[in-house]
């Protein structure tokens, strides 16, 4: 019986008639270990995003199959389908030795990011087994001959197919040494608004930006800090004092006290969070981030400034009790996987609204041209422009 991928779901991703769950790349990197005839044990599958691979294997019968998805979304939808078809015993790994020791065959949907692809290389030969062979593939438009450099890193014998169905498959062989320790995650010291001293960034190769400052995040952090001054100049004026001041007139994030609650939601390396955390250490902080990457970038990140943040892998707060956040920072992103698409910043409004207090803020940073002001008024509530570029515009939205 032929496997349905047409039975697959993305949820809880974002579902529309334009995005499905599976590519031809998933079919040819299934029938490419089908005809390998190994043993589910010796087969390691990474970014599998919905569990296309995974499921087509398990349903011919191969058992013990290990997989690593990045984000949340994926894990929780491989386990949603494996439910629906009635398959059982999958379960998600790590990027990491159990993931991958004693495999003979990787499968691996290639990652938009070339650290990312060059970290996933050097686990594989680190990690797995020492003939192992490397099966990467993706969607013709989307790849690029820096990709067959950076595995050639790694493996002896880089060889790309034929495309099939606008796909194409990379096999990569005869591993080669590997350092004792991995270059993977790279750290750097940044200068970030309202901040005196340099934070240190860390940065696994799926994270977004690196250890680089991206610019929503610097013009974020630069009203934020703005604001706190005007807020201090105001207090510091005879006869008014903070709790005096207009307070629809001045950010959450300024009169946070004791208690208060913060989120960062979709965190990335924690730039952010541990940039609030540290200037308003009498906060509650908590990053989230659907990306295990960028997770564990943020969780280095704060252990490397002492940053009391926590840090959780989660899928638009979904774990965050409703009505329970005095404050949202939001950098949301405008691409789901490699397609421009506003569904995902629209599941972060969403987010926001269910978790923020009455009253609560939401401060976010947006590319201009996107136009979200109106969305956000009407997803959250009145909604203020605070500052704007050519590129990226900043506004505050208050919980009705």
């Amino acid at each position: 019986m032929v496997f349905s991928y047409a039975a697959l779901r993305r949820f809880p991703d974002v579902e529309a008639p334009n995005l499905q769950a599976w590519d031809a790349t998933d079919e040819l990197l299934v029938q490419h270990a089908l005809a390998a005839g190994l043993a589910g044990e010796e087969i390691a599958i990474i970014g599998d995003e919905y569990g296309a691979i995974t499921l087509a294997l398990a349903d011919a019968g191969l058992t013990g199959l290990r997989v690593h998805q990045d984000l949340a979304t994926g894990r929780r939808a491989l386990a949603r389908n494996a439910v629906a078809l009635g398959l059982v015993g999958l379960r998600s790994h790590e990027l990491d030795a159990q993931l991958l020791e004693g495999a003979g065959l990787v499968l691996l949907q290639l990652p938009k990011s070339l650290a990312e692809l060059e970290e996933i290389a050097d686990a594989v030969t680190r990690w797995a087994a020492p003939e192992v062979t490397l099966i990467a593939g993706g969607r013709v438009k989307h790849m690029t001959l820096t990709q067959n450099e950076v595995l050639a890193r790694s493996f002896g014998h880089v060889q790309p197919q034929r495309a099939e169905r606008k796909s194409r498959l990379i096999v990569a062989s005869s591993p080669r040494g590997v350092p004792a320790e991995s270059m993977f995650p790279v750290s750097a010291r940044i200068e970030v608004p309202g901040r005196d001293q340099p934070l240190t960034v860390v940065a696994h190769g799926g994270a977004f930006a690196g250890v680089k400052l991206d610019i929503g995040t610097r013009v974020l952090l630069e009203v934020l800090a703005s604001r706190a001054q005007l807020l201090r100049n105001s207090a510091d004026q005879p006869g008014r004092s903070r709790e005096s001041s207009d307070r629809r007139k001045s950010s959450g994030v300024m009169q946070g006290g004791a208690g208060a609650t913060v989120i960062d939601l979709g965190c990335g390396t924690g730039v952010l969070a541990a940039t609030y955390a540290l200037t308003h250490p009498e906060a509650r902080v908590i990053a989230t981030d659907r990306s295990a990457a960028a997770v564990a970038s943020a969780r280095a990140t704060m252990h490397a400034n002492g940053a009391d943040v926590e840090v959780t892998h989660d899928d638009a707060g979904s774990e965050i009790p409703d009505q329970s956040v005095d404050l949202v920072l939001l950098n949301p992103p405008f691409h789901l996987g490699a397609s421009i698409h506003t569904g995902a910043a629209t599941r972060l409004f969403e987010a926001a609204a269910r978790i923020l207090k009455p009253g609560g803020e939401l401060l976010t940073v947006y590319n201009s041209h996107l136009a979200y002001k109106q969305e956000l008024a009407t997803r959250i509530g009145p909604t203020d422009q605070l500052h704007r570029t050519s590129k990226f515009t900043v506004t505050r939205s208050i919980r009705r």
